[in-house]
């Protein structure tokens, strides 16, 4: 796998990466389901990639899309994710939230609105 410079720059996101991807969350297992071997829309993403200081929870790099899950505690961060996600804005990348109950209860709405992000039609 290529290295890219936001990955050498922050080698410790590569490891927290890591660890997140053997600790999953429900929702998170659920969305992969959908998301891995290109089965939306033969788009390949990937899980729990390092970008920066950051790690993304799912990744179409081609398309320069992130799909976010959020927990409960992200209503007490949302300061912190608008930071992150204008740091990922001046790189190129869009940034798609989901809330954890959305993904478990209306999956095929998920993955409606991460079809329409990947075709640009948000």
């Amino acid at each position: 796998m290529a290295s890219t410079p936001l990955r050498r720059a922050y080698p410790a996101t590569q490891d927290r990466a890591r660890a997140l991807r053997g600790n999953m969350t429900e929702a998170e297992r659920r969305l992969w389901m959908f998301l891995r071997r290109k089965q939306l829309g033969g788009h390949r993403f990937r899980r729990q990639v390092p970008l920066g200081p950051y790690v993304a929870d799912f990744a179409c790099l081609d398309r320069r899309l992130i799909v976010e899950l959020d927990g409960g505690q992200h209503a007490e961060m949302a300061d912190r994710d608008r930071s992150r996600d204008a740091w990922l804005a001046a790189r190129g990348y869009r940034v798609v939230r989901f809330w954890n109950d959305d993904v478990l209860r209306d999956t095929p709405s998920v993955l409606e609105v991460v079809q329409r992000a990947l075709e640009g039609r948000e």
